[in-house]
């Protein structure tokens, strides 16, 4: 395995380290290490949801990280499609548990409206974006598969994106108010949507570049 093959995994991994680090800290809080306070008397009061979202998205981020390493698709197909079933579920909680939680639970106090349509709408696209995902793999349509997947793991390493997003508003301005909120949360989803965009083309333009007589490589995530 070269360096290249570990790089961009490595890379998706340290971008939802914030995410993943905060969910381990809400479940040890939820799990009796914690003291309920009205920021988090929610999750106490429901913790089903954020218990089945913590568990889900992380195993989903870690997971699937390993799924965008083209080395590792080539020497490792049979791995990469048994993973791949079990993280199209596993996202698909993810989403549907965060929609879950936009719903029944109170809106917090930081956020507003805004903020809670947006993860409603990104919630929605992630869910619908791995279930079209998984019907072209049924088809074995893969490049439409993977283009599909690569955009709804891109939503789901949203949390990851924001942490950054946030980090200089709170630096320099403090705490955000609802609408600087919701511009940082959407800043973080389109980010990563944009950058899964120019990967699906990029892998457009390679394929097609390729020769017709070599074999093709695996491209789904």
């Amino acid at each position: 395995m070269t360096k290249a093959t570990w790089l961009v995994p490595t890379g998706l991994i340290a971008l939802s380290f914030v995410p993943m680090a905060a969910g381990t800290i809400r479940l040890v809080e939820l799990g009796g290490g914690g003291t309920r306070t009205p920021d988090n008397a929610r999750f106490f009061d429901q913790p089903l949801p954020v218990v089945l979202h913590i568990i889900s998205a992380s195993v989903f981020l870690l997971l699937g990280a390993f799924q965008f390493s083209p080395g590792l698709r080539r020497r490792r197909a049979g791995w990469h499609r048994v993973a791949g079933r079990l993280l199209i579920p596993l996202g698909i909680v993810a989403a549907l548990t965060g929609l879950w939680m936009s719903v029944m639970y109170d809106l917090p106090p930081a956020d507003g409206t805004l903020v809670m349509l947006e993860r409603l709408l990104f919630g929605t696209v992630m869910a619908v974006a791995l279930g079209l995902g998984f019907a072209a793999a049924r088809r074995r349509d893969i490049p439409t598969h993977s283009a599909w997947v690569t955009r709804g793991y891109a939503i789901g390493l949203g949390a990851g994106t924001q942490a950054i997003t946030h980090a200089p508003w709170f630096l320099f301005v403090g705490e955000p108010g609802p609408s600087a909120r919701a511009f940082l949360m959407g800043a973080g989803w389109v980010i990563n949507l944009a950058v899964a965009e120019w990967a699906i083309r990029r892998r457009r333009a390679k394929s097609q570049q390729r020769p017709s007589h070599s074999a093709p490589v695996p491209a789904t995530p």
